[in-house]
């Protein structure tokens, strides 16, 4: 379990990383910028995703999961390697060529998906999937840690109005080419050559449109949201709006998903050894890591939304708080559908049910956009965001109701939620006397964190006192 933990570490800080830059930099940009230079960045963002996700046709889980499979057979592993390489070389370079001739040559916002081609291009020379194939985290974050700071230090020398949004476009989609492109360093020490004529390319195409299938409908549910938004708004505000009350949510949510990106390849690799009993042990300690982070979390991200919001967005974002409050669910959600679907359908090849609930998803969620954002605006895609993660979530738990008892698991894990319950009338009421500020903020994350372990104190909670066990243990051998 060791192996887990670190590299469970590792992805936690590349995740928090990722997602540090921008809130890092985003109570700045979105004060120079102004809601509408960030809901034009968000809008356009959202269509470029898109494109990505057809030069990428499922191969980044897929990738993952063939290279876990095979990630002590080198031999295996670098034809496996360099078939898929040369494959999303392809795919990538068709999806740019019809985007640079559809969106980045002319139109509206043509000038900003010109340079928005170098996200396309990042998608083409990413090769993350490979180290979490091997369970090597720690190259991931090491190396892209500095181009992230390279790349905040940027935004703050560049970007001074809202006239420079181009320059906030480009500082964006350079560093993440350039993070991308930098992974490509430690692959000579890793990857041998393979000759070309035992490559085999085809055989991977089906077997990735398959997971391309879900990846599409996943993307209907957390992309095509802010397009619709747009769409049907004509607001660049209202995306923003929208796009504000999620950054933080899914800040915080890096904190649990984490978890699903170390286990996946771990779970893998143990149902090609037939090693079922480890994998129902690892999902079982999963589900408890969910319940014991997710709960307080949703329920502390809901209490301080409206002390968060004013200093970290600055004026004119109010309509984030009730944005924020009511997309806050999904932490819980989501934890959930990503331990059942990628820790567990996805690498025991259970594709098809994974499909089936995904698609339910973007189905749902459509069609509660196209009702919902016209009356309420943001506010009616978030709740249309939640309503959609749910349905995902009750299709995977019907479909592995067999495979887990999920009473039991209710059962034994309640007093998270009785104890996130709780913690939440303080700490609600605590951000609404105090006066919106940072110190004022941090205060009530920390009644509100302190309330939560003194409960699970109280009722002896078993991942508490593992946690304090071993933060006993390691200073005694210092």
């Amino acid at each position: 379990m060791n192996k887990v933990v670190k590299n469970y570490l590792y992805n936690l800080s590349y995740q928090i990383l990722i997602l540090i830059v921008p809130l890092i930099t985003t109570p700045y940009v979105s004060r120079v910028l102004g809601a509408k230079g960030v809901g034009t960045f968000s809008y356009t963002n959202s269509i470029v995703q898109y494109f990505i996700l057809l030069g990428c046709i499922g191969l980044n889980l897929y990738g993952q999961r063939e290279i876990a499979y095979v990630q002590h057979e080198k031999d295996k592993r670098d034809k496996v390697f360099w078939e898929l390489v040369i494959l999303r070389i392809v795919t990538v370079s068709f999806s740019l060529t019809v985007f640079y001739f559809t969106l980045a040559s002319h139109g509206k916002y043509a000038s900003v998906f010109f340079i928005m081609c170098l996200d396309i291009l990042a998608s083409m020379v990413d090769i993350s999937w490979f180290f979490q194939g091997i369970e090597d985290f720690k190259k991931i974050v090491v190396r892209n840690f500095i181009i992230k700071i390279v790349g905040v230090a940027l935004i703050f020398l560049f970007v001074k109005s809202s006239d420079d949004l181009l320059l906030y476009v480009f500082c964006h989609s350079a560093t993440l080419f350039l993070g991308n492109l930098s992974m490509w360093a430690y692959i000579p020490k890793l990857v041998g050559k393979v000759k070309v004529r035992e490559l085999e390319i085809k055989k991977h195409i089906r077997p990735t449109i398959i997971l391309f299938l879900p990846q599409i409908a996943i993307s209907i549910y957390t992309v095509l949201d802010k397009t619709m938004i747009g769409f049907l708004t004509g607001s660049e505000e209202e995306v923003a709006y929208y796009e504000q009350g999620q950054k933080i949510v899914r800040i915080v949510m890096a904190l649990v998903t984490s978890l699903g990106t170390v286990m996946m390849p771990r779970v893998a690799n143990l149902f090609k050894l037939n090693e079922m009993e480890k994998v129902k042990s690892y999902l079982s300690k999963s589900f408890r890591f969910v319940f014991f982070m997710s709960f307080p979390m949703m329920f502390g991200l809901m209490a301080v939304s409206c002390n968060i919001v004013p200093w970290f967005f600055g004026s004119g974002y109010d309509k984030v708080i009730p944005n924020m409050m009511v997309i806050a669910p999904i932490l819980v959600i989501i934890a959930l559908s990503n331990l059942m679907g990628n820790q567990f359908l996805l690498p025991t090849g259970r594709q098809k049910e994974y499909t089936i609930s995904v698609v339910t998803g973007c189905v749902v969620n459509f069609a509660l956009n196209l009702l919902l954002i016209p009356f309420f605006l943001s506010i009616g895609a978030a709740i249309a965001t939640v309503i959609a993660e749910t349905s995902v979530t009750g299709v995977q738990v019907y479909f592995t109701r067999k495979d887990f008892k999920f009473g039991e698991i209710i059962s034994s894990n309640k007093h998270y939620i009785i104890s996130s319950l709780i913690m939440f009338v303080p700490t609600y009421l605590l951000a609404m006397y105090l006066p919106a500020s940072i110190i004022n903020t941090f205060i009530c994350v920390s009644v509100g964190g302190l309330i939560y372990v003194g409960l699970l104190f109280v009722m002896k909670d078993e991942t508490l006192f593992e946690a304090v066990d071993k933060i006993k243990g390691k200073f005694s051998k210092r």
